[in-house]
């Protein structure tokens, strides 16, 4: 684990992008995808690529070596978006014109940009003194240098989740599942689909 203590969390995975933390009592989002996730984004472009599911480790492999292509890059206060940009960068591909190791760096290096930069503002923001990177996306090495540079840059403490908690999660939820099936004793389970982490249940 970490020993991130009251850290500003930038949750990175396919079905959600959101920059949350502890503040005034209650947990809130400062900034979030206004589309995909980046996580979709990645497995979008990797789909449309040919590159095999799941598609981050290998666009991760892809990317080291490649140049710099300018891409559409798309951040509002502290949101940001990522459909342009998956979408571009598919275009690219398919033209012909681009080699894949190019595109593959072009997209991370814009992607992360857009990421560590919301992460600085939420962090003046918040005047937090720890980022701590969750999610699925977590995993990738390059995302972690850019925050860990920004970090250093600013006097910020910075974590990541270890490589194994940051996967999916179906498993979890599916064991969860089997071992509530196995009780005795049933217990009613509320599930709410959409809730977000800063409203009251």
């Amino acid at each position: 684990m970490t020993n991130a203590i009251d850290p500003l969390v930038l949750y990175v995975s396919g079905g959600n992008s959101q920059i949350i933390g502890y503040l005034g009592g209650k947990y809130r989002v400062f900034g979030e995808t206004l589309d995909i996730a980046i996580g979709n984004a990645i497995d979008k472009f990797a789909r449309e690529t040919g590159i095999p599911f799941p598609g981050g480790p290998e666009v991760e492999q892809l990317a080291v070596g490649g140049k710099y292509v300018p891409l559409p890059y798309t951040v509002k206060g502290m949101d940001f978006s990522f459909s342009g940009l998956s979408t571009e960068v598919v275009r690219r591909f398919k033209s012909g014109k681009f080699e894949l190791k190019d595109l593959c760096f072009s997209f991370q290096e814009t992607a992360f940009a857009m990421l560590a930069e919301v992460s600085e503002r939420a962090l003046a923001h918040t005047e937090k003194n720890t980022l701590l990177l969750t999610g699925g996306v977590a995993a990738n090495k390059r995302l972690s240098e850019m925050l860990g540079i920004m970090c250093e840059d600013r006097g910020v403490e910075f974590s990541a989740v270890p490589r194994e908690f940051a996967g999916d999660c179906g498993a979890n939820i599916a064991w969860t599942g089997i071992l509530e099936s196995k009780r005795k004793i049933k217990r009613q389970i509320d599930i709410f689909p959409k809730w977000r982490i800063d409203e009251d249940l």
